[in-house]
């Protein structure tokens, strides 16, 4: 997995609440028994439809930074969908609210996911729109998001800020601890 410590990006606005994972990577897209193959294809649905989809616009499409609104990740619980947004180029996503399941994907995937209060939200969607230059850092060791001035603070569970700085998915950090796993077994037997 790749390390994570802190990213400087441009920001896509996707002003959408309940963007479920359908709507990320629709079902034609998954035919592939592999993991790769997919960013081409994230929100292809929305981009075919709407000719103006932020996607769409070359002022976005670069960006590596997601702001949407509240229930990103609704629906099945397709790991997909977070493939597809990785794959695509996006390291963040910074909503109001998530669902449980694609929470728990990303951070096995080393999708950073952010949650902020919706005037907060709101406030980074009317930037993005209004001058899609701006550039935001988010820097996961002080859990802390700036931009034009501003900064605000995020909360990040410990263990997976730990993952992702260090660029361990769960496997690696079991690996990382072989030793004491091993003297754990001697002293009270294997199971």
């Amino acid at each position: 997995m790749k390390k994570f410590t802190t990213l400087h990006s441009h920001i896509i606005p996707l002003a959408i609440d309940n963007v479920d994972t359908d709507m990320i990577i629709p079902a034609q897209h998954l035919k592939s028994v592999s993991k790769e193959g997919y960013g081409e294809n994230v929100f292809s649905a929305l981009r075919s439809m709407y000719p103006d989809f932020v996607l769409n616009k070359p002022q976005y499409n670069t960006g590596k930074i997601l702001v949407s609104k509240e229930n990103f990740g609704c629906g099945s619980s397709r790991e997909h969908a977070v493939w597809a947004i990785q794959q695509y180029g996006i390291e963040t996503v910074i909503c109001n609210s998530f669902s449980d399941i694609f929470f728990n994907n990303s951070a096995k995937n080393g999708l950073l996911l952010i949650t902020q209060p919706l005037e907060v939200i709101n406030e980074m969607l009317a930037i993005a729109e209004n001058d899609p230059t701006t550039v935001m850092t988010v820097d996961l060791p002080n859990q802390s998001i700036s931009y034009n001035g501003k900064g605000y603070h995020f909360d990040y569970d410990g263990f997976r800020k730990h993952c992702l700085i260090n660029g361990l998915d769960d496997l690696d950090y079991l690996m990382s601890h072989t030793s004491e796993i091993n003297k754990y077994e001697e002293h009270h037997g294997k199971a």
